[in-house]
């Protein structure tokens, strides 16, 4: 791809990068870093992990959404961005009432479990996904309109870090 500045004659020419090239690996695992624990965010364990099932559903004042709500809505989510990146079939839900639970609080403990192991599972395929050396990040999605590998993975770790924040913000709230 030819690119021309503006006002100049010169022509730079963008450079597409091979997997066997290291700036493609050390890509790779920069956003990997990212999704997994990302440095400065905290982790789905972190967030997550001790959360007793009795608190999944409560409230505090001035903040809108439970522990559950928001595991719901990251689950969801991230399943979207997933399928969508590796499913030309896939359909994603109706915006907004398809991203989050009907419910401020699971059904029993099995569903507050499922959903946990859900999200790890499907953050675990998109970490496939990027560490694939050979999936081009940067190639459009046949099926998008201009998305690529390289930006749903950035997109799902932004949305991620963003609610586990507020998780953390929840939890602090509750005292736990």
């Amino acid at each position: 791809m030819n690119m021309k500045k503006k006002g100049s004659s010169k022509k730079r020419i963008l450079k597409k990068v091979r997997p066997s090239d290291p700036r493609d690996k050390s890509l790779r695992d920069h956003v990997l870093y990212l999704l997994r624990d990302g440095g400065a965010h905290v982790t789905f364990d972190a967030a997550m992990g001790d959360w007793p099932v009795q608190l999944a559903g409560v409230k505090v004042a001035n903040f809108p959404h439970t522990a559950w709500m928001l595991l719901e809505h990251l689950r969801l989510c991230q399943w979207d961005i997933l399928e969508f990146s590796r499913n030309p079939k896939h359909v994603s839900p109706a915006w907004p009432e398809g991203y989050w639970p009907a419910s401020e609080a699971p059904q029993d403990e099995k569903a507050w479990t499922a959903s946990m192991a859900a999200f790890k599972k499907d953050l675990r395929a998109m970490e496939r996904l990027v560490g694939d050396p050979n999936i081009d990040l940067y190639a459009r999605i046949r099926w998008g309109d201009g998305q690529t590998i390289l930006r749903e993975a950035l997109l799902l770790a932004d949305h991620n870090a963003y609610h586990l924040g507020q998780l953390v913000m929840l939890r602090k709230s509750i005292g736990i």
